[in-house]
């Protein structure tokens, strides 16, 4: 019986009443399927020892071997190989023992051919089919979606536009269309240019006009998004996740579905796109410059003992404001597993009395940062597609995730966003600039800033554009935009080699500005 397998696939049914299945494969071989049909479990296992199937319909009540007997022996031979089983029994005792063994389908008998033909084109054939309609589906949006790029004005048109290119690249990266992932590239590169000319013209009416005149922005989280939360119900929990871009969110968001209705929408970090400024105005609900005349001391000595080391106390202190009453509040910080392990002891008490708990899980944060020192990680998070990968299997094993399952668990509502996302750079702008500079490599403040070419970066004089403190009178405050990484003339090549290709942020452009902003209501 061995033969080449045809294009369509090569199907094995063992049945003992194989006689009366001759309607069933002549339809199957009449769509380019090759069948062999074979009697009993034992003659099944041996042909499969020496021949490849592409699936394996499986009739449960046979003399010999039972069939749920050889679904365990192919389970333990060809993990991978789809098997479908066909039994004439209705209970469901019978169907839930099949699905536990992990068999791939279901079919009662009697069936007829078009409803095994249903079954066998999707599970062979359904594959293709999705990722043949997808890179369609792709073509036909393509002209529309340039069309959108040469009419978008407004943050929620840019927005939504970067939004919807996130989820064509994860679907045409499942689809495998590596030269439509290229085309859909180029697109991202032109929003991309497009939105950082509007960060530009706009950030400073957005951080001074506030309200419907632009996004909403880091300061607008606890108040817009977290505290009705509070108002409805005594308890809800504040995930953070350090630098996570919207498409990292978008690979986690699956797993999540089971346990959560979920809700998203899109806000603003605000500048510099960095965890001193971005968290501190999300959990203070202030600017960094309404931040360090509220508490000039942290702000002097940020460098020397953290900017984000007083979290706790903003966060207690603006729900307290927010809400105009006195709250319990929790804050934990988690960076290791040992930090998680012990934050789940303690989760289950913050969430069962009325409190407001916030979490901020630093593991993506300190995987991005990693990939540049460690060549290891460099390796495992190569572009995008890797760093979003990485991701997901972190977040499938973490106490992030055991986290919100509790939360499911107790009926706790979830707020569950980010503070900045993080760009992978490839272009490098010369920067001249006096030993004062800050030394981070998409934003440079200090006096008298050159850039080599203007055109990387958005530039200002007046911190009030940016709602930072007030700096000296010859201060410049310069960003990079679009994915360019700031080098200094006299360590050019030492930086440009170290750093490029590097994920960072702190600068202007779609991947670090917008974000994700999730309510997780359980199921």
């Amino acid at each position: 019986m061995e033969a080449t397998k045809t294009k369509a696939g090569r199907i094995l049914w063992v049945d003992d009443e194989v006689d009366l299945l001759r309607p069933h494969l002549m339809l199957l071989r009449s769509e380019g399927y090759q069948v062999d049909a074979i009697m009993n479990g034992q003659d099944a296992l041996e042909l499969l020892s020496n021949s490849s199937y592409d699936l394996v319909l499986l009739d449960e009540q046979m003399p010999g071997l039972r069939g749920i007997e050889v679904l365990d022996r192919v389970r333990r031979s060809s993990p991978r190989l789809p098997v479908v089983m066909v039994t004439k029994s209705e209970e469901h005792s019978t169907m839930h023992e099949a699905i536990g063994r992990r068999a791939d389908d279901y079919i009662v008998k009697p069936t007829s051919p078009r409803q095994v033909l249903s079954v066998v084109t999707r599970i062979l054939a359904g594959p293709a089919l999705q990722h043949e309609q997808i890179a369609r589906d792709f073509s036909r949006r393509f002209g529309e979606l340039r069309e959108l790029l040469t009419t978008a004005r407004t943050w929620s048109e840019w927005a939504t536009l970067y939004s919807e290119l996130i989820d064509w690249d994860l679907k045409l990266e499942e689809a495998g269309e590596a030269g439509l992932r290229d085309i859909l590239q180029s697109l991202m590169t032109d929003l991309s240019r497009g939105f950082c000319d509007l960060v530009a013209a706009r950030y400073g009416d957005w951080v001074h006009e506030g309200g419907d005149k632009g996004p909403a922005l880091s300061v607008d989280v606890i108040p817009r998004f977290f505290a009705p939360l509070l108002t409805e119900d005594p308890a809800a929990l504040l995930v953070v996740m350090d630098c996570m871009r919207l498409g990292q969110w978008r690979a986690i968001m699956p797993l999540l579905g089971d346990y959560f209705e979920i809700d998203e929408e899109l806000y603003a970090s605000i500048l510099p796109t960095a965890t001193p400024y971005a968290r501190n105005a999300i959990f203070g609900g202030v600017f960094p410059d309404e931040l360090a005349e509220l508490r000039p001391e942290w702000w002097e000595r940020g460098e020397e003992i953290g900017y984000n080391s007083f979290e706790d106390e903003l966060f207690e202190r603006h729900i307290h404001k927010t809400l105009g009453h006195r709250l319990p509040t929790h804050y934990e910080k988690i960076f290791s597993s040992e930090e998680g392990e012990a934050m789940i002891q303690r989760l289950g008490g913050y969430l069962s009395s009325p409190s407001a708990t916030a979490l901020v899980f630093g593991f993506v944060d300190m995987l991005t940062h990693g990939r540049a020192e460690s060549r290891l990680i460099w390796e495992m998070a190569r572009d995008t597609s890797a760093l979003r990968s990485l991701t997901v299997t972190w977040f499938e094993r973490s106490t992030a995730f055991r986290a919100l399952k509790l939360a499911a668990q107790r009926g706790v509502r979830v707020l569950m966003t980010t503070d900045h996302g993080s760009l992978h750079c490839h272009r490098p702008a010369t920067i001249y600039a006096k030993r004062d500079a800050t030394a981070n490599l998409r934003y440079k403040f200090g006096e008298d800033l050159r850039v080599e070419n203007p055109g990387a970066v958005f530039t200002t004089s007046d911190a009030d554009e940016l709602r930072l403190p007030p700096g000296g009178l010859k201060q410049t405050y310069a960003l990079c935009r679009e994915d360019y990484f700031f080098v200094y003339p006299t360590k050019l090549r030492e930086y440009q080699n170290r750093y490029r290709d590097s994920f960072l942020h702190g600068g202007v452009s779609p991947d670090e500005i917008v974000l994700p902003v999730a309510l997780l209501t359980p199921r």
